[in-house]
């Protein structure tokens, strides 16, 4: 099965004829953590028409006792088998929206967020496409299966086989993912040791945030299959590189140039936006060292920038790579509020600052001085974001509030 779009009555056909036991419904809480709820073959057409009905008091930010219903209505078009289940009695996964016991859409729903975002560009004439890279570190785990946080290798950066024994295990999370209609585009070991990134070929953004989320699952559950486990925390090993989430975005209205526009909106918003970016403490250890960003500046080549402009021969190549957001991230908001910034930029005509052709850890106090940082703690960056007006026009206030609450949240 392929990443085509399936409609419901083929769901339902696939479901009857190809063996299928459990459907999972998958959804994200607002901070991006998946959860699924498992029905049966049996209850699927209810499913499509009301949805499933589940206790959202105990999910962080979906409300509480007074209001403690909500429903799952899974997407029909996101229908994928799990690879890792066996043959017989097949498990399938479906992403869902969340509507409200009244049948209306759920303020917190960051899928829905993102959908509307889209919407709105489209509006305006204005497509985006996304390509995602994450990176992450494997650790052994110990005999009982317990983690450790020793690196599954000591290998460096694109090094090979047998120094990087991760090689297997990406080679296997690969063709997990194609197996999910999911194409990586390229796959390497980083600087760290035992960190590994996977980059996605571009596509539309409720698709690339779909299988961002697919893609930490397989992760977790090919390496935990190979006696290992996956960290996608920003800073896990104090003295090695982070992990960073960088989104390649592109925008198209007709034979517009609208790269400059994008890169100016996102420079304009990205302090304020941060949090949603960033929402862990541990996301601002990370800042300012080996390839992460601190200051607000981009540049066509040097990886030292917060926005880089990969070289692209063709025209529809041409992207803007934001480098500052980490795994941590709900990739369905990160998508959303980027995709606000950058039409803001492409509305008001924004241009972008000077081009910064150096390299930013080498550069002098007085250089750096012409920049703002990003934030320096969540702390920061939550102030800023309930300070932002921009964000009270694009976000609902539960979500603002929720995001706002500095420190009781930590992962």
């Amino acid at each position: 099965m392929g990443s085509m779009s399936y409609s419901v009555n083929e769901v339902m056909q696939y479901v009857a004829e190809e063996d299928v036991k459990f459907i999972r419904l998958a959804f994200c809480d607002v901070f991006g953590r998946q959860k699924n709820l498992s029905v049966m073959p049996e209850e699927l057409a209810r499913a499509f028409e009301y949805g499933i009905p589940f206790d959202a008091s105990a999910i962080e930010g979906f409300g509480d006792e007074s209001s403690s219903d909500l429903f799952l209505r899974p997407d029909p078009a996101t229908l994928a088998v799990l690879p890792w289940r066996p043959d017989h009695g097949r498990v399938v996964r479906m992403y869902c929206d969340i509507l409200t016991p009244g049948g209306e859409a759920f303020a917190c729903d960051t899928r829905r967020i993102l959908r509307e975002a889209v919407r709105r560009a489209a509006e305006e004439g204005v497509s985006f496409r996304f390509g995602p890279e994450m990176e992450f570190y494997l650790f052994k785990t110990g005999e009982t299966g317990e983690r450790t946080s020793v690196p599954f290798d000591e290998a460096g950066y694109m090094d090979i086989a047998p120094d990087d024994r991760g090689e297997n295990v990406r080679r296997e999370i690969c063709l997990t993912l194609e197996k999910m209609g999911i194409a990586p585009e390229a796959s390497h070991h980083e600087m760290g040791p035992g960190q590994n990134e996977i980059d996605f070929r571009a596509s539309d953004p409720l698709s690339a945030a779909d299988d961002a989320m697919t893609f930490r699952t397989v992760v977790r559950t090919v390496a935990a299959q190979n006696g290992v486990w996956a960290d996608f925390s920003p800073k896990p090993i104090e003295d090695r590189p982070g992990s960073g989430f960088h989104i390649n975005l592109s925008a198209a209205r007709r034979d517009e140039d609208l790269l400059p526009c994008v890169i100016a909106g996102l420079l304009e918003h990205v302090r304020e936006l941060t949090v949603f970016l960033n929402p862990s403490e541990a996301s601002y250890a990370r800042f300012g060292r080996d390839k992460a960003p601190r200051w607000l500046t981009w540049s066509r080549e040097n990886r030292s920038q917060l926005i880089r402009v990969p070289a692209a021969r063709q025209a529809e190549y041409r992207r803007a790579e934001l480098r500052s957001p980490d795994p941590t991230a709900n990739p369905y908001l990160a998508f959303a509020v980027l995709i606000e910034a950058a039409l803001d930029g492409i509305r008001r005509g924004l241009t972008p600052p000077q081009e910064t052709n150096f390299n930013l850890y080498t550069a002098s106090r007085e250089t750096l001085a012409r920049f703002d940082p990003l934030p320096e703690s969540y702390g920061e960056a939550a102030r800023l974001m309930k300070q932002s007006g921009f964000v009270g026009e694009i976000l609902p206030p539960e979500l603002i509030a929720l995001y706002g609450r500095v420190g009781e949240w930590e992962f």
